[in-house]
């Protein structure tokens, strides 16, 4: 009812008899009978308003128009026309049996160009249709079923401690499956008592470099390029980083000579974003560092369980010198960033001082997620989904690799890292320009700048993921690239290669 039937008429308006249609949104309107101009003007004005902003959504059912001129104090012929211009004009649709809806196909607003002279931003989100981006996608081969197999164990099993407050170095069970799991794949050298489960190799992460900034360490070297959320949690723990260069035998500990670095993070099984494998001698001269300057060595090792490479996938380092290595990990390489589980091996030096942090901080997984996942593991459904994302992972691969022969000639493929590839361009291409341009056509992409510390790339590069998209969706992203790296000023032509 209006506020005051002599003046105003304000309604917000609810869903009423359809309350469980999905569809339904609130509806706001007021109508000045004084200073507001014709009653049907306002009412039309005030939805179209709603709608052009996004209150209102396409397919949103609106109230009749009796129940709105109810609502309004006006009379319903007023209310009629002011639907009937909507529904013109496109934003109202008025389906026999089903009311009055926002139009599912909204008329396009007015655009002007800016000038010439002007850059302008690429689109947004809402304008990528492929992408591209490092371990975008993922999630798309959750295994639903084994996981909801597992969960219902999990629950079933449930003890009245289970639901107590997560045990902050993690389930029992799940650190004996842990230890049990690493070291029949990766080699680790792990025991329960020394495995902490975390929320997501992040918050592993913060912990270790909470953890060695109370041990007075000020700075820790890290890869470059490297991943920049790294250097983000290191600093919000306080710590300065150091560049450690990365060529094609991984990172090279003799650039810490004469420096005060005691802590190094690395990927050595699979550097992201570059894809390299460290070298057994640079394997063995890291090692030799730590045991010389009592340092500590962490390794990150986020997509081991889908080593896509002929033969084994590399051992880890920490089984050479589980006494100066943690191991980080994380289950979301195969299941999907969403589940936030991670864990790491710590070494003895070490663990006091994590064990104090996450006593002071809640850096675990919820307990069900921890006895899921330990069923998860322990039944053997997470090697069975781990093969099957491997062949799904290789074909896309074997798919990516056609389609940039095919659409870019002159560019190589360097490496892979998990679902990443590391695609060097011609020296002449200008790299943020070719991933803006890829943006315009839909495709969003990360460009090799994007991973750098201190040192510039060697050349123009795309980290392009691959795990979300079918072969058809890979080949139109290259296929757009393409386009997008034909248009640059003074681009070379691509040559097809036989």
């Amino acid at each position: 009812m209006p506020d005051h039937p002599g003046r105003t008429g304000t309604v917000h308006f609810a869903p009423g008899p359809a309350a469980g249609d999905p569809m339904a949104w609130w509806l706001s309107i007021r109508v000045d009978r004084l200073r507001g101009g014709p009653l049907t003007v306002q009412i039309h004005d005030a939805i179209r308003r709603d709608v052009v902003e996004g209150v209102l959504h396409p397919g949103a059912r609106l109230p009749s128009s009796r129940q709105l001129a109810t609502d309004l104090g006006v009379s319903r012929s007023v209310v009629v026309e002011a639907y009937d211009r909507l529904i013109a004009e496109g934003y109202l649709d008025a389906v026999r049996g089903s009311g009055t809806r926002v139009a599912r196909h909204l008329p396009q607003a007015p655009t002007v160009s800016p000038p010439p002279d002007i850059p302008t931003d690429p689109p947004l989100d809402g304008g990528v249709r492929l992408d591209l981006r490092p371990c975008a996608g993922i999630g798309v081969d959750f295994p639903h079923r084994d996981w909801l197999t597992a969960y219902q164990r999990a629950v079933r099993a449930v003890g009245r401690t289970d639901l107590d407050r997560p045990l902050l170095v993690g389930a029992p069970g799940l650190r004996a499956e842990l230890a049990s799991y690493l070291g029949r794949t990766a080699g680790a050298r792990v025991e329960p008592a020394g495995t902490v489960v975390t929320a997501g190799y992040p918050a592993a992460l913060r912990l270790l470099a909470t953890a060695l900034r109370r041990l007075g360490h000020g700075t820790v070297a890290v890869e470059d390029p490297c991943d920049p959320w790294h250097r983000r949690i290191l600093a919000g723990a306080g710590l300065r980083t150091y560049a450690l260069p990365v060529d094609r035998y991984g990172a090279d500990a003799r650039a810490l000579a004469g420096s005060d670095v005691r802590a190094v993070l690395v990927n050595p099984g699979h550097h992201f974003p570059t894809g390299v494998t460290m070298s057994e001698e640079r394997r063995a001269r890291l090692l030799r560092w730590a045991q010389e300057t009592d340092g500590w060595v962490i390794e990150l090792d986020r997509d081991g369980d889908l080593w896509l490479e002929t033969g084994r996938r590399p051992l880890a380092l920490q089984r050479a010198d589980p006494l100066r290595v943690a191991y980080a990990g994380t289950a979301s390489g195969v299941l999907g960033p969403s589940l936030r589980l991670g864990w790491m091996c710590v070494p003895p030096g070490l663990l006091p001082a994590v064990r104090q942090v996450g006593a002071e901080w809640d850096f675990a997984a919820d307990n069900l997620t921890q006895l899921a996942f330990a069923e998860f593991l322990g039944s053997g459904l997470f090697d069975r989904h781990t093969r099957r994302t491997r062949d799904r992972w290789r074909a896309r691969r074997t798919a990516l690799r056609q389609a940039v022969h095919r659409h870019l000639p002159q560019a190589r493929l360097l490496g892979t890292a998990g679902p990443n590839v590391y695609l060097r361009l011609p020296g002449h291409v200008d790299e943020a320009s070719l991933v803006t341009a890829a943006r315009w056509r839909g495709v969003s992409v990360l460009g090799a700048r994007h991973f750098a510390f201190r040192r510039p790339p060697e050349a123009p590069a795309l980290v392009v993921g691959y795990a979300g998209l079918p072969r058809s969706g890979l080949f139109e992203a290259m296929r757009a690239i393409e386009e997008a790296l034909r248009e640059q000023p003074g681009a070379a032509p691509l040559r097809r290669t036989a």
